[in-house]
């Protein structure tokens, strides 16, 4: 007489079984697996298991006996069936695929699940199959920008040199300018954030100003130097300039990883860095703003504290712009730069090699 093998569970495994058997997104025949389990745990036979659950004391006692073999393992996936393979599934998940990648609709930029699915005359749902087997995802675009700066190498080399090795007695700041930031009060106020429900806000919005945030990071630190001004020309490039010069100690060589904003580049301002010698200009390679470690924080701010407020004046908003700086400079954490020159060339080196076979194909 064969007797069902016995179940006697992990607390790891009995909390993993009993969220996949409440999981709403869990698949359906893992839900039922589970359920299995959890009742063989409790020491039911498969007959009563069976008849708790609905189902056939036949499909109990495999699901059982999978899990004595192989863990949690033996559930996840179904064993490989024997038979002849559908080829002419294979065949049209191979087509959706090409189509996918290589044509375009008429009248669209791009297909979806339903267009493509009638274009080739199946059902929607496989046309998603297909495209999750695949990871292809026709609706999202990933933007990029290969620097055409004749001296990339060069500049590249100059300022991921300061961030791995950086001189001695000598401070690397990260500055630039993250202008036209608004003031945007919502028509109507929104919903807070509860269980079963995402926090809300109208779409539309009342404009009230801007401000120009000047900002550098110390690279050594991760402490921040900001300030706000009304408009981002030369006159208030040289007044933060002036900013850093005074909050930075007076016997450290200041060296400044910049962009080729043409403000950074004037003839006052020049001017201005031959008389204070202890600062040195370096600039990045067009193009390649993702090498400006500032970047990175502009992008923190507007996340955190910026995008989902409302403000109902530029003096508003420049208060909580400068009250995240203050709270981030009683904690600071230096952002590390790990990426080396070779590594990126090589990306580069393949990135433009795909752009040159496209555009002679």
């Amino acid at each position: 007489m064969r007797v069902a093998p016995k179940i006697t569970l992990t607390n790891e495994d009995r909390q993993t079984l009993q969220r996949r058997a409440r999981g709403r997104s869990t698949q359906a025949r893992l839900v039922l697996r589970s359920r299995i389990v959890l009742l063989a745990d409790e020491g039911k036979d498969n007959k009563s298991i069976a008849v708790e659950l609905g189902t056939d004391r036949m499909l109990v006692g495999r699901w059982r006996m999978r899990f004595a073999e192989k863990g949690l393992a033996g559930i996840e996936k179904d064993a490989p069936r024997g038979g002849r393979k559908p080829r002419a599934r294979e065949a049209l998940a191979a087509k959706i695929v090409e189509w996918t990648t290589q044509k375009k609709p008429a009248n669209a930029t791009h297909w979806s699940t339903r267009t493509l699915a009638a274009e080739l005359g199946t059902n929607h749902a496989l046309v998603n199959r297909v495209w999750r087997a695949n990871g292809l995802k026709p609706h999202l675009v990933e933007s990029f920008k290969l620097s055409k700066d004749k001296h990339f190498v060069e500049k590249l080399i100059d300022v991921v040199g300061l961030y791995l090795s950086p001189p001695e007695h000598a401070l690397v700041l990260c500055a630039d300018e993250k202008s036209q930031i608004q003031a945007l009060d919502r028509t109507q106020p929104g919903l807070p954030l509860k269980k079963g429900r995402c926090g809300t806000m109208t779409h539309d919005y009342k404009r009230h100003g801007t401000t120009t945030l000047f900002a550098a990071l110390e690279m050594a630190e991760g402490k921040l130097i900001g300030q706000c001004m009304p408009r981002h020309r030369h006159q208030e490039w040289i007044k933060f300039l002036e900013l850093i010069d005074r909050k930075t100690p007076g016997d450290l060589d200041l060296h400044l990883i910049v962009d080729n904003y043409s403000t950074h580049k004037h003839e006052k301002v020049k001017r201005w860095l031959k008389r204070h010698p202890r600062f040195h200009m370096h600039f990045i390679p067009t193009s390649s703003s993702w090498l400006n470690m500032i970047e990175r924080w502009f992008r923190e701010i507007t996340d955190k504290r910026i995008r989902r407020s409302a403000f109902t004046s530029v003096p508003q908003l420049i208060e909580a712009i400068m009250a995240y700086i203050n709270e981030h400079n009683d904690d600071p954490k230096a952002l590390v730069w790990t990426a080396q020159v070779d590594d990126i060339l090589e990306r580069v080196r393949r990135a433009r090699a795909v752009l040159d076979k496209m555009a002679t194909a």
